[in-house]
């Protein structure tokens, strides 16, 4: 998103003012004005233009603040737990800010590790125009602890040239995605109509979204599964029943992630897959090339938007930092509209700013669909810190695979996953 001059001005311009934020105080006790900040972020596959993009945002930050220098570490995803969990335990040897996955922002709050910024998020010109869900990714409780960096949605990719082949129009209903999915299959069985995973929770959750389910109610430590309600059984016989040979076979599809269902659908292995605006380069690199197009996801009414989970990573700051002001200021130079603009052009992070996402969107028509989707409504996990154990424990995709094997009916596989929730959400406190 090339931004105007005047405004790219006006925004960094902004985005520094940020750095004035009037403190909520310090676990340290201390709220120093120079010295070194720390950062961790995220290493990406392709590291160097989100380098450039960053090292330009401290370029302006330090040349504000004189007498500060940021030093910034680049760390791989799969080592964050280890690595943040032995900062939150020292301290001393801890960054200022970090980059972090928004599904772990509540384990993150328990672990008492992130600092409270909600006064100064709220009083940050620019949060106004945060999206509500990207919003209520760094929300635990009513209180904010940090500022959304980017979000990632899912839709619905589809092959042009096939349907074009066999006269289909993308479907307009979820239950017009299944026939559609079969009748693809039926007249090119090479193809998988739909890929589909077992193991493709964030694929999934989007059924059981749009038939009226939810994966748990309540809020901090009173959560309670809901993945055993009546509409969210619904959800899960929906997508269930794309397994079998009609589709996407159970033998080739049930162990499946939505990387694989990704890649099939790039490979020319699939009509149809649910991705994310993330996978867009990935197809592009695939053999499916100029023969593909992108639509919401439909739900269960004609014109209806099945609603999404919102992923994608925040930026907050350490409770223990001994430079709450600094680093508050930084987060927002990091995370704001000038940043996320420029972050876009250089990685496709999707803006967690409506304003911003609809300019990038009348530029780039690939991004439509999926603004289009944040726009109608999308979902999140629930702020609890045994989100993360249930994740980990692959509790939804078990219940998908004995739904799938045949081992378990929905009735019995999601009163099993309930339970195993239910223990984690006790467990949590």
């Amino acid at each position: 998103m090339k931004l105007a001059p005047r405004l790219a001005v006006l925004l960094t311009a902004a985005a520094l003012a940020g750095c004035s934020s009037q403190s909520s105080g310090t676990s340290s006790g201390k709220d120093e004005k120079t010295g070194t900040l720390r950062v961790w972020l995220f290493q990406e596959v392709d590291n160097k233009p989100k380098e450039q993009v960053v090292d330009s945002v401290l370029a302006s930050f330090e040349k504000a603040h004189k007498g500060v220098r940021v030093r910034v570490e680049y760390i791989p995803v799969e080592t964050r737990a280890r690595r943040v969990k032995a900062a939150f335990d020292d301290p001393k040897s801890a960054p200022d800010l970090i980059e972090y996955g928004n599904t772990d922002t509540a384990g993150y709050v328990k672990d008492g590790g992130l600092a409270d910024v909600t006064r100064e998020f709220t009083s940050w010109n620019e949060a106004k125009d945060t999206d509500p869900t990207a919003r209520q990714s760094v929300t635990v409780d009513g209180r904010i602890y940090g500022s959304p960096f980017y979000v990632g949605v899912r839709a619905l990719y589809y092959r042009t040239d096939v349907f074009d082949e066999l006269g289909l129009q993308p479907p307009s209903t979820l239950a017009e995605l299944v026939t559609t999915a079969r009748t693809i299959h039926a007249a090119r069985p090479e193809l998988y109509g739909l890929a589909v995973g077992g193991a493709y929770t964030y694929g999934a959750l989007p059924f059981i979204w749009a038939n009226g389910g939810e994966l748990a109610t309540g809020r901090g430590g009173s959560y309670a599964s809901a993945i055993d309600s009546a509409a969210a059984r619904k959800g899960i016989k929906a997508y269930t029943s794309l397994f079998g040979s009609d589709n996407c076979p159970a033998a080739q599809c049930a162990g499946m992630g939505g990387n694989d269902t990704v890649t099939a659908f790039a490979a020319g292995k699939a009509a149809m897959a649910i991705g994310g605006d993330f996978s867009h380069q990935a197809v592009e690199a695939g053999k499916v090339k100029g023969e593909y197009a992108v639509v919401p996801l439909p739900g269960v009414t004609p014109g209806s938007v099945a609603p999404a989970f919102a992923g994608g990573n925040n930026i907050g700051v350490l409770k223990g930092t001994s430079h709450r002001t600094l680093a508050v200021g930084l987060m927002e130079s990091l995370t704001s509209k000038t940043t996320q603009g420029r972050l876009f052009d250089a990685m496709g992070f999707l803006p967690t700013f409506s304003d911003v996402r609809d300019q990038v969107a009348a530029e780039q028509p690939f991004v439509k669909p999926f603004v289009k989707t944040l726009a109608s409504g999308t979902k999140f996990v629930p702020a609890s810190p045994a989100w993360a154990q249930i994740d980990a424990s692959l509790v939804l995709p078990t219940m998908f695979q004995q739904v799938i094997s045949g081992k378990k009916d929905v009735a019995a596989a999601s009163a099993d996953a309930a339970k195993k929730m239910n223990d984690a959400f006790g467990s949590a406190g």
